[in-house]
């Protein structure tokens, strides 16, 4: 869980496997309603009252019983939001007249669910870019909402300012948000260890 400060909680869900034919992980209903309710729950704790909205960021799908349990652990005042963020390996490409690529943060939209954000790129304040080659952007989709479905620009200002926040890394930005990178390692970290509780533990645990 990575709040808008910047600081975050870290989670341990159920036990997998969890791949299927499709090659996605997907949690059963049962395994989704309490993780979702753990984690609404640490947000309570620490700040007094349910969030408004709650972006659950993944790269597969959601299957419908996964999908209902998640809104069915949610408060009926907490808009849960499901968004799949997937890499992208030279099949789109974006090119701009001068020296450098792409400028960083430019956003490419197919629609009110579907678009292209260039995470890395040209950064004028830098007047640089970092990296070894033409950047690729993430495909980002707005897959559900409980209620309201947001802005794709909200959506997307959210994903651009989480690749900032590696504490792990020294780098301007990374080319995925910290809640797909970085739960990546983390989960790596918790199938590998023995964990002795399933508290939720400080983002800066893992440091």
């Amino acid at each position: 869980m990575f709040l808008g400060e910047g600081d975050g909680v870290v989670f341990r869900g159920a036990n997998g496997p969890w791949q299927t034919d499709e090659h996605e992980y997907h949690l059963d209903a049962g395994a989704a309603k309490e993780l979702l309710r753990t984690v609404i729950e640490e947000y309570e704790r620490i700040h007094g009252r349910a969030p408004r909205e709650l972006f659950i960021h993944g790269q597969a799908s959601f299957k419908d019983e996964e999908w209902a349990a998640f809104c069915e652990a949610a408060p009926p005042g907490t808009n849960v939001v499901g968004i799949r963020i997937r890499t992208t390996n030279g099949d789109t490409k974006l090119f701009r007249m001068g020296d450098y690529p792409v400028i960083r943060g430019t956003a490419l939209l197919i629609d009110e669910r579907n678009a292209f954000l260039w995470s890395s790129g040209y950064v004028p304040q830098l007047d640089t870019y970092i990296g070894p080659e033409t950047p690729n952007p993430l495909s980002v989709t707005i897959l559900r909402s409980k209620y309201t479905r947001p802005s794709m620009k909200t959506v997307l200002t959210d994903i651009l300012g989480l690749t900032k926040i590696n504490y792990n890394s020294c780098n301007f930005n990374d080319g995925l948000p910290v809640t797909i990178r970085f739960a990546r390692m983390v989960g790596d970290i918790l199938v590998m260890g023995s964990v002795r509780s399933d508290a939720p533990q400080p983002f800066k645990f893992y440091i």
